[in-house]
């Protein structure tokens, strides 16, 4: 994993996506949590619950012995605060129960999830993604009109790279999510 690096003076959220990786998903983890992201976010959307439960324990270990916050996705999890949702899903008890970050895709809908409690909000697709081919993305003035809309952080999804990191920050990003620079890594 030595060409890749955890960015400098930005705070990165490393969401998982174990079908895209090429070497071993919970060896993987292991080598990322030792990068200290800002947290992990336990994506994988197709697995059944019973499954995606079994992994988030598996994971839960690796990131809590780096001190690595771990974020469920969708599905509550026993014994984690951190709860992920789209903005269909959220709602204000959720907030009261976890703390609870939002995807959204507008200022308005960054207001809203602000309104329910969320604790921050991941807001994109900000460039171009091979995950979004079918859609353009929606830039940095959008990323700066979510950032500008809310009190709570806002970090930025879609297309993030070394080079483009940082504009997301001076756009008032907190920080960034990455999920295909760490899954696809060959060496990780």
């Amino acid at each position: 994993m030595s060409e890749f690096s955890a960015l400098t003076g930005c705070k990165e959220i490393v969401i998982t996506a174990r079908n895209l990786c090429k070497g071993d998903f919970l060896a993987s983890l292991k080598e990322i949590a030792l990068r200290k992201p800002f947290s992990v976010l336990l994506r994988e959307k197709d697995l059944p619950f019973d499954k995606y439960l079994a992994l988030s324990r598996e994971v839960f270990r690796i990131c809590e012995a780096q001190g690595v916050p771990l974020i469920a996705h969708t599905h509550p999890v026993p014994g984690l605060r951190g709860l992920h949702v789209p903005m269909a899903l959220a709602g204000a008890g959720l907030a009261q129960n976890y703390t609870l970050s939002v995807s959204v895709h507008s200022a308005q809908e960054a207001t809203r999830a602000e309104a329910m409690g969320a604790a921050f909000v991941i807001a994109g697709h900000v460039f171009s993604t091979r995950s979004k081919q079918d859609m353009p993305p929606r830039g940095l003035e959008f990323l700066k009109e979510v950032c500008d809309a809310v009190r709570i952080p806002v970090f930025a999804v879609g297309g993030i790279t070394d080079g483009n990191a940082m504009d997301c920050v001076r756009a008032g990003a907190a920080g960034v999510c990455r999920m295909s620079y760490w899954m696809e890594s060959a060496d990780v």
